[in-house]
């Protein structure tokens, strides 16, 4: 399906991940969870989120699973023409650095096949840099 706004995406990208054949081959993904970092609310709940310690720019889906030389694995969830801003950019090379694996991921298809590449080899190909 083409023009998947990047919520479409990340959605497909949950589903194929809880889907039981999956599952079966890959229970690690049962640990994938979403950093809801994008806000629409108040000044006031931004404020209070932000004194949670939400913060701009982390990426959107982590999974906590060491693999190869890697601590976790990091994904940007983008569209096919999305772009990485300044404070994501930041956020994915502070990570590389700390030994987390990060990549940006256009199409569901594309992050399904960066998480079993990661869980089954430990490396996932870093297509997009920043």
């Amino acid at each position: 399906m083409a023009n998947r706004t990047e919520d479409q995406i990340q959605q497909a990208v949950i589903r194929w991940s809880q889907q039981a054949s999956v599952r079966e081959m890959f229970p690690q993904l049962a640990l994938l969870y979403h950093i809801p970092n994008e806000r629409k609310c108040t000044p006031q709940q931004g404020a209070r989120l932000k004194r949670m310690g939400v913060k701009s720019g982390v990426p959107d889906l982590h999974l906590p699973v060491a693999r190869g030389v890697y601590h976790g694995l990091y994904l940007e969830m983008k569209t096919e023409k999305g772009r990485v801003s300044a404070n994501q950019a930041w956020w994915l090379e502070r990570l590389r650095e700390n030994g987390c694996c990060c990549v940006v991921c256009r199409s569901w298809e594309d992050a399904a096949h960066t998480l079993v590449t990661y869980l089954t080899e430990g490396r996932a190909d870093d297509r997009e840099r920043n």
